[in-house]
């Protein structure tokens, strides 16, 4: 009796267990990648004609394109949380209300809070094993710099590595600080105030000309040192607090060479992909490229016709192939859904004096990054490839945004539970043809916290109609950009409000060049009072949100927050990148033998076998190709073995 129910518990177990692989089976993988500060028009797919992009062009080609796919805000702190979370940065207080407008120190403490919900922990309760490979630049600690409250570990993704924060200037020695430079300015010239004022006051104690005190002497010096280090400690070590790599909450690297990071960080999105190609997974491949300072990478030097920014989105479109490729050489191109985009527009006031114009092109669209509403710093390449389910070479030119990413994902993986107030909508209708419009009837633009803008498509119109409450000052006037501060800010004197407001109507001018009148359009009047109470709405819906993330206090950089390798303050350490690792299959007798081959870079191979050939890679110097192989990485092979 006791054998025939454990002989039935046995076969109900492993029933349940076949029900749960073919449920793990139905679901799709998700790959979403997304590019920093790549301009609409750098696109081939979108118009380009002088910047090669065959890669992401190709997935165009074999999927879905959006023309008039919208990021919540023009910044990336804010359009990374709002794409994170399906709802306005306002919403999870990461949207600044001041100057500040993203993070600007790793260890400062505002992030995205620790109990806001991500795409990530919605995937991850059904299934999902996720990661994240790239940039974050969503905070990291709050209390103490092991706490890790604004980790991606802590919002859904089993694995991280990357960059904690993001890439400035201060990345590469020698290049201007763009963090904060008033600050830096103002707090160099009161040290070097106070530095020159000590050494006046000793020379006239010493010359006996006035009777100066030791203790007025001492308080000076103090200061002086507490001036020296409130200015030199954060801003002088800058490239060691900030850019650094992190495998999931470890750092392996502080400070990060840059030279070999595009390469590093393909090659841990395809180990994952690898790693997890027996189960449903998540990859959010977040690019380092194109956001400044650029890369410089000696095979892609020189090869496009807009300099280095150009040879910058040539290498980031290759790269988008290679991993592409490695989604399609492992079977999973029918069940793997492909996405890529950019956080916003390109920054068009980023130039230097070396290599000229650093930032994207935002094609016909006016504005750029940081620009509040204009369409140029918000409009961006939407592209969703995959073949089992959406047919090739279809356009949809519907609005649709980035915080649909989060209730479309939920929808693929089943998660039909109930959920806090989202802003975006399920794509897959509309991306499958089963409907021709868009559930966004009215859209909104943010600056930071403040409502520049918003959107009104008519359910009986083909129009869309954008209104502008606010405008951001361009500089020199006439101009395209804020050509004074380098960015545009979102607030104070630095706009202009508008009474009554400028209309567009962007279906017959996209880019945004003649305001509309009650003279010039039939419905001006009716389509500045349904978006103002639309826009009633939307603020009553924002009762009870985070507080802001993004306040001066908690941006600035504290030391007891800063991630460090080794002791701090002296933290500094290299990631071993020596050595690459392969596994190799091949038959004998009838028995098939799996080597693994391991390559010390840049040319010796320590182990390998007469039988099999071995190169390697030409395009990523990390990689060693033989028959049969995948590419893992050293610690996850046993170094010069052979076995059956």
């Amino acid at each position: 009796m006791r054998s025939s129910l454990l002989a039935a518990a046995l076969l109900l177990l492993s029933r349940a267990n076949e029900i749960s692989a073919e449920e793990n089976i139905r679901k799709p993988n998700v790959v979403l990648v997304m590019a920093d500060d790549l301009g609409i028009g750098d696109l081939g797919c979108y118009g380009n004609s002088t910047i090669r992009t065959p890669n992401i062009d190709r997935l165009a080609s074999e999927g879905v394109k959006l023309t008039q796919h919208i990021t919540a805000a023009p910044l990336c702190t804010p359009s990374r949380a709002a794409f994170m979370t399906g709802r306005y940065a306002v919403r999870s207080g990461m949207a600044g209300s001041g100057a500040v407008q993203v993070n600007l120190f790793l260890a400062g403490s505002g992030g995205l809070p620790p109990n806001e919900t991500t795409f990530a922990k919605r995937l991850q309760q059904h299934g999902y094993t996720t990661g994240l490979i790239g940039k974050w630049h969503l905070g990291l600690n709050c209390e103490g710099r092991r706490d890790h409250c604004h980790h991606p570990n802590q919002h859904g993704f089993n694995f991280f590595y990357g960059l904690p924060f993001t890439l400035f200037k201060n990345c590469i020695p020698g290049m201007e600080s763009d963090i904060l430079p008033w600050l830096e300015n103002a707090l160099q010239k009161l040290s070097m105030l106070l530095v020159v004022g000590l050494f006046t006051m000793v020379c006239v104690r010493v010359g006996g000309l006035v009777e100066i005190s030791l203790r007025l002497l001492f308080l000076v010096f103090t200061l002086g040192v507490l001036a020296v280090a409130v200015w030199y400690v954060p801003f002088g070590f800058l490239p060691r607090w900030n850019c650094i790599i992190m495998r999931d909450q470890e750092v392996v690297e502080q400070p990060m060479t840059m030279d070999t990071l595009p390469h590093r960080l393909l090659t841990e999105a395809q180990r994952f992909i690898q790693r997890n190609v027996r189960q449903p997974f998540l990859l959010f491949f977040s690019l380092a490229h194109v956001h400044t300072p650029l890369f410089r990478t000696p095979s892609f030097a020189g090869r496009s016709r807009h300099g280095c920014y150009g040879d910058d989105v040539e290498e980031m479109d290759w790269i988008v192939g290679e991993l592409t490729k490695t989604v399609d050489s492992l079977g999973l191109t029918n069940n793997t859904l492909i996405y890529f985009t950019s956080d916003h527009g390109g920054h068009l006031e980023d130039s230097h004096p070396l290599i000229g114009q650093s930032g994207g092109w935002n094609g016909i669209y006016k504005g750029g990054k940081s620009m509040g509403g204009w369409e140029g710093g918000i409009r961006v390449p939407g592209i969703f490839r995959w073949p089992g389910r959406l047919e090739a070479g279809q356009v949809v030119d519907e609005p649709t945004s980035l915080m649909d990413i989060y209730p479309t994902l939920k929808h693929l993986a089943g998660d039909f539970q109930p959920d806090r107030h989202l802003d975006g909508y399920n794509l897959m209708p509309l991306l499958e043809g089963k409907v021709d419009r868009s559930e966004h009837e009215f859209m909104f633009h943010y600056c930071g916290s403040h409502l520049h803008a918003a959107r009104w498509h008519p359910q009986d119109s083909d129009s869309i109609f954008k209104v502008h409450f606010v405008t951001p000052n361009f500089f020199p006037p006439g101009a395209g950009g804020c050509y004074d501060t380098k960015i545009c800010l979102c607030h104070g004197t630095h706009v202009t409000r508008h009474d009554p407001p400028l209309l567009f109507d962007l279906s017959r001018d996209p880019s945004e060049s003649r305001p509309l009148g009650p003279d010039t359009e039939p419905r001006y009047a009716e389509a500045l009072r349904q978006v103002a109470e639309a826009a009633e709405v939307h603020r009553r819906s924002l009762t009870g949100e985070r507080p802001n993330q993004l306040t001066l206090e908690k941006i600035l950089w504290r030391p007891w927050l800063q991630p460090c390798c080794g002791t701090f303050p002296f933290c500094s350490c290299k990631e071993d990148t020596r050595y690459s690792a392969c596994i190799c299959k091949y038959s004998r007798a009838n028995v098939t033998y799996i080597i693994t081959v391991i390559v010390a870079l840049p040319a010796t191979v320590f182990t390998t076998h007469p039988i099999l050939a071995v190169e390697r890679s030409a395009s990523n110097p990390l990689e060693v190709h033989c028959s049969g192989s995948s590419v893992l990485s050293r610690r996850d092979v046993n170094h010069a073995a052979e076995r059956p």
